[in-house]
Parts: C-alpha cells; structure tokens; sequence
C-alpha cells in the first residue's frame, strides 16, 4: 500500500510539474497584484478555464491528498520515528582500577647507607 501510494506521489508530482511549465504567463507581474493593471486582478482574468489549469488544479488536490496520506500512514508504521529513538542507550561499567607496579624484589634502604661496604 506504501510503494503504490509513493509511486501515484511520484507521478502526479510529476504531471502538476508539467502543467504548471505549459501553462503560459497571464502577464500578471508585480504591478498587476497592486492594482496597476486595470485589464488584469490579481489573480488572472474571469475567463473561461482552461483544460489545462483543470488538470492543474486536480494534479494539485490529489498531490496534497497523498502527501497527507503517506505523512499519516508513515508516522503510524511501527518503529522509532527519528534517529533518536533508533539509538540503542550505552551500558556504561566503572573504570577497572589502574594495574599498581609490581613491588620491588629489593628491600628499601634507609637514607643513610651507601650501596658499597667501606673498605677495611
């Protein structure tokens, strides 16, 4: 159901994407939509509607539709929505104790002794 909607999306993004390029200016510039034109409103002469602004028009609707549709139907998939919710929380354990030198085989002198023997 999620493939066929995204591929209808994609198609009718496609068609209101081709519509909106045929269709040919009105000459409706920035003067036209503060009144400097009196021939021209803001938005277009009241003619008759052309096929291809009615495709434009509905390629717009359905466009809007889908979106809304797969906006609803992804957010309701099971499964985390952001990046956030996807990252697994950390196990943190306590350092381990830092390894102490082995002790030395040598018994410690006092200060006051010299490592040779006097002499006799």
């Amino acid at each position: 159901m999620f493939t066929l909607l995204a591929i209808l999306h994609v198609l009718v993004a496609l068609i209101l994407i081709g519509a909106v390029l045929l269709q040919s200016g009105g000459k409706s510039d920035i003067a036209a939509a503060f009144g400097g034109s009196a021939t021209q409103t803001a938005f277009g002469g009241r003619g008759p509607v052309s096929f291809l602004h009615k495709v434009t028009t509905a390629a717009a609707i359905i466009f809007m539709c889908t979106s809304l549709i797969l906006s609803v139907y992804y957010t309701r998939r099971s499964g985390p929505s952001t990046v956030f919710d996807k990252a697994q929380p950390v196990q943190t354990q306590p350092a381990e104790p830092a390894q102490q030198p082995p002790a030395q085989s040598q018994p410690a002198r006092p200060q006051g002794q010299s490592q040779q023997q006097p002499q006799k």
